[in-house]
């Protein structure tokens, strides 16, 4: 058998080497993933986004075993910084979730953002297909938590979970920048503490502000660490499905992601055949500094070529 085929066989090490193959954009990655995509389509996606220190590895923890009592087939991909030394990722959320590692109804995957703005690795829609394909029926998505341009993680996912926590300094200055706009579902996490339903007050009190709400995101509280709350974030999560799924904006949102998958596939290719004549043009380049020549007519020359060339086609 084919790996493409074991994957939607349910093999584990399958998938782990399909992974491996799109993040690492091995030989044969795209024929690989024209393959599997008739055998997508079929999974929910949640995205776990928030402040570094919110607790969301601890949250997406008790929330995957909440759905494994469903018997739902969970895939979980942790997005870590990249590590400096190996540019894998650190594996911080593996090591947290060891115990969900030996169900075989979970497979867990961390990856490296080796660079990427918005706290989303370039890969993450490639391996959200392998676990889709895979079988999975839920699939968890938790970002590093980089603050505003997480809005990566929009794209992404059908549902984003905000993860709030308070004593993390002004709360109101956080509910006002512009991550609080992504969000379907509030959780304050670490709600022991003695400002969590003061959080929670302030965040209810943002939303309020918009009247036009199509789905009012609900807000609850919860203590990852004692596992309470987490039957009022997955009903959360699940009333959000249900919205989503009895109007047009399921669609809308697949609609967008399958783009954006388009868009960053052109780009790459793109961007590899354009860094292909740069390296042939460097003596235009310095030419440009002395004034013999201008950037702009280079920029248009390589465009040009780029545009009659077959290069793209393969």
């Amino acid at each position: 058998m084919e790996l493409w085929e074991k994957l939607i066989a349910g093999d584990e090490v399958a998938c782990a080497r399909a992974i491996s193959m799109v993040e690492n954009e091995k030989d044969g990655y795209l024929e690989f993933l024209r393959k599997i995509h008739p055998h997508t389509g079929r999974a929910y996606t949640i995205g776990f986004t928030g402040p570094p220190g919110a607790g969301k590895s601890t949250l997406v923890d008790k929330v995957v075993k909440n759905l494994r009592e469903k018997d739902l087939k969970v895939g979980v991909i942790a997005v870590d910084p990249t590590s400096p030394f190996t540019r894998g990722a650190i594996l911080g959320d593996r090591i947290r979730m060891a115990d969900l590692n030996t169900d075989p109804g979970v497979f867990i995957r961390s990856m490296g953002t080796r660079g990427s703005l918005g706290g989303i690795s370039k890969a993450t829609l490639a391996a959200i297909k392998v676990l889709d394909a895979y079988g999975c029926d839920v699939i968890l998505v938790e970002t590093v938590g980089v603050g505003q341009s997480e809005i990566d993680v929009v794209k992404t996912v059908d549902t984003v979970v905000m993860v709030m926590v308070p004593g993390l300094g002004d709360d109101i200055q956080a509910i006002k920048a512009g991550v609080m706009e992504i969000g379907d579902v509030f959780v304050v996490n670490k709600a022991d503490n003695d400002r969590a339903k003061k959080t929670k007050l302030e965040i209810e009190m943002m939303l309020d502000f918009n009247k036009d709400w199509a789905f009012r995101p609900p807000v609850s509280l919860a203590i990852a660490a004692e596992n309470t709350g987490i039957d009022e974030l997955v009903d959360n999560i699940h009333d959000h499905r249900e919205y989503l799924e009895n109007s047009d904006e399921l669609e809308k949102r697949r609609l967008n992601r399958e783009t954006m998958q388009i868009h960053q596939l052109v780009e790459d290719i793109m961007n590899k055949q354009l860094d292909q004549k740069m390296d042939g043009r460097k003596e235009d380049v310095k030419k440009s500094l002395d004034g013999d020549l201008d950037p702009y007519s280079i920029g248009f020359d390589i465009a040009q070529e780029l545009l009659k060339s077959n290069q793209f086609i393969k």
